[in-house]
């Protein structure tokens, strides 16, 4: 992962633990279908940050190890998954990931493969994996189908313009998918999910969002006045309901 990378979320824990949105379940049963998980298989969680995704492996029984190379973000899932005595983290990254070889039946990335070193990550990856183990490369990505979803896309391309000038931490390594998995054939299986928002909590959902203006920076101000605007033209009872297609690319990494 680049030095960036590890740094660039430690502002943006707070906003990240409360207003990012967590994983259906469904995502877990297909990839407990497709790797053959029993109870006592082992998960990796790689770039597993503030505990999101290793949750609903967690909460459906399942013993999760992850790998997070930002302190804060590591310390913040710690908290919250105190209450799961199958989770442990450590200190490291997609293509370094200080874990033992040969033990896990799935590997897992969660909002996290944009930063991976291709190369590097995918031999890591199959160091780790278990023979026959699956990988998931998983996003909760924005559905724009909605005016509501709309205008919030088209305020995220206009302040996004300078921290993410040429778009690629937005396109998120997509083309970089199928390098990942290559020579193996991969899936793409879809699920909606969504939250619902009141105006401090879109605010805060859309300041998680590391390629957009944070507190202290020039142009927050501005952002929030024009996300105000956003929320009152479409709010219903005092919410909006902010929607997601979580997209799971996954399959088996050959040697």
């Amino acid at each position: 992962m680049p030095a960036n990378s590890t740094t660039r979320f430690s502002s943006r824990v707070a906003n990240y633990v409360r207003f990012r949105p967590g994983y259906p379940p469904a995502l877990v049963e297909l990839l407990a279908r497709e790797a053959g998980l029993t109870p006592a298989a082992a998960i990796a969680d790689i770039g597993s940050g503030t505990g999101l995704l290793a949750k609903v492996f967690l909460e459906a029984g399942y013993s999760v190890t992850g790998v997070e190379p930002n302190r804060e973000m590591r310390q913040a899932g710690d908290q919250l998954l105190s209450a799961f005595p199958a989770f442990r983290s450590v200190e490291g990254a997609a293509e370094a990931t200080n874990l033992p070889g040969d033990t896990f039946r799935l590997a897992v990335a969660g909002q996290a493969f944009h930063w991976f070193d291709v190369p590097s990550a995918r031999a890591e990856w199959v160091r780790i994996l278990q023979p026959g183990g699956v990988a998931a490369l998983i996003w909760n990505e924005r559905y724009v189908e909605t005016p509501f979803m709309r205008d919030v896309e088209a305020l995220i391309d206009h302040y996004a313009a300078e921290m993410d000038s040429d778009g690629s931490i937005r396109e998120a390594g997509r083309s970089r998918i199928p390098a990942f998995f290559a020579p193996s054939a991969f899936r793409l299986d879809e699920f909606p999910n969504s939250q619902r928002f009141g105006l401090e909590g879109l605010t805060g959902r859309i300041a998680s969002c590391s390629f957009l203006p944070n507190a202290g920076d020039p142009r927050y101000d501005q952002m929030s006045r024009d996300l105000e605007a956003i929320f009152h033209r479409y709010e219903n009872s005092g919410e909006v309901r902010f929607d997601y297609r979580t997209k799971v690319f996954h399959g088996r990494l050959g040697d």
